[in-house]
């Protein structure tokens, strides 16, 4: 390996870790009953409230800073990839700042970055103890007077594997996060009002297929657009980057999420005595474990047949799964805001930008912004302004631009 790729590398592991590794350990003492859902579950529709709790949201450790906000952990009823009935948990943030824009009070889901595949990760038990990552996005939300829930996602917190990256499951599980919001009398939100979406990297898409599938699945929301930062669009050109690379967890909480949502590839069969502890041993890692446990691993060291698993995405049955979880195939009825840096090591800027054109073709409204950010927590950082100031406008009235073509 080259001195300059190393310290470029060893650079970006170490900011990436910086941020991540905040995640490990993230669990409230006496929290773990709420996360177990009665079964079977109560009758209901998506978004209704199971149970719910008062809650806190801290910015730092030392749980010294305290977030603008009053919280409420909830379990909301969600919708699975298989289109069963579940249950996902996740936290309402209602702000101490008025709202001064037009109307409502809008809410914003908030679907949170990579944070690792163990219960211990979900993002309702980092902010409770002041280690979410990306809890001065959020604050910066609140500051501006929206409200914000933050879903969990299916598997975190909750029982069963965590669909990482799973298009269905978790745009199913940020657009119910909104409608348990509008349910929670204790929020004291509006149950009809406007509302956004927004999310970075993982979060980047969930928020982008949330606004693919919202027109079917979630119609009667007023949403006034999505924030869709550096998505894994394609999982295909994800995988081959991060085979070999210091985030090449990533793709192994990407294998294991597959394998909890469709069994019947069997994908175990396919790894190795390695690979198999691996892929067990990542269903319990946050973000930081997986990167200092995996750092550089190839993944043709973990197949039976010392093929990558990157070869196995475009042979059938693997090819048509990976297939659905494809964004960019459907065009957002609500405004769209992607963007991406062109120097993003994780997740690939192309594929993102491929997604903006998709939508383009479809004849949806996009702004696609290149970032020039170096890496993905570059990027991440980057964006924070264009964010901020494209979901100010959606949720004070003005109308959305569209640069389709320019890109």
């Amino acid at each position: 390996m080259r001195p300059n790729f190393r310290r470029r590398a060893a650079a970006a592991l170490a900011s990436i870790i910086g941020l991540a590794s905040l995640t490990v350990g993230a669990a409230p003492a006496g929290a773990t009953d709420f996360y177990d859902p009665p079964s079977p579950l109560p009758a209901g529709a998506p978004g209704d409230i199971i149970r719910h709790q008062a809650a806190q949201f801290f910015l730092d450790p030392v749980k010294l800073l305290p977030a603008p906000a009053k919280a409420q952990r909830i379990l909301y009823r969600s919708t699975d990839s298989a289109d069963q009935p579940i249950a996902v948990s996740g936290t309402v943030l209602t702000p101490t700042a008025p709202w001064t824009g037009p109307g409502a009070r809008p809410i914003i889901s908030y679907a949170a970055g990579t944070q690792g595949m163990g219960d211990q990760c979900a993002p309702s038990k980092a902010l409770a103890v002041g280690q979410e990552y990306e809890g001065t996005f959020i604050s910066g939300l609140l500051a501006r007077g929206y409200a914000v829930v933050v879903t969990d996602y299916e598997g975190l917190g909750t029982p069963g594997v965590h669909t990482y990256v799973n298009r269905k499951a978790e745009g199913y599980a940020v657009l119910d996060a909104i409608r348990a919001a509008q349910r929670l009398p204790e929020a004291g939100l509006p149950a009809d009002g406007p509302v956004a979406i927004a999310g970075y990297s993982q979060g980047g898409g969930a928020s982008a297929a949330a606004a693919e599938l919202q027109g079917t699945y979630a119609p009667e929301l007023d949403l006034k657009g999505a924030y869709a930062g550096a998505p894994p669009a394609d999982l295909t050109p994800v995988a081959e980057n991060l085979d070999g690379h210091y985030a090449v967890g990533f793709l192994m909480f990407a294998v294991a999420s597959i394998n909890a949502a469709y069994p019947q590839l069997d994908i175990p069969a396919v790894l190795n005595d390695k690979g198999k502890a691996l892929e067990a041993q990542v269903e319990n890692e946050c973000v930081g474990d997986a990167i200092l446990d995996h750092a550089f691993t190839r993944t043709a060291d973990l197949t039976a047949d010392g093929r990558p698993i990157t070869a196995y995405l475009g042979e059938e049955p693997y090819a048509s799964v990976v297939a659905e979880q494809r964004i960019g195939t459907i065009p957002p009825k609500a405004p769209v805001l992607v963007a991406h840096s062109a120097l993003d090591d994780i997740v690939p800027f192309e594929q993102g930008r491929q997604m903006a054109r998709d939508w383009c073709a479809e004849g949806a409204t996009v702004q696609f912004d290149t970032l020039a950010a170096p890496t993905h927590v570059g990027g991440f950082v980057a964006a924070y302004p264009l964010a901020f100031a494209w979901l100010d406008g959606r949720l004070h009235g003005a109308a959305a631009t569209s640069n389709c073509g320019e890109f």
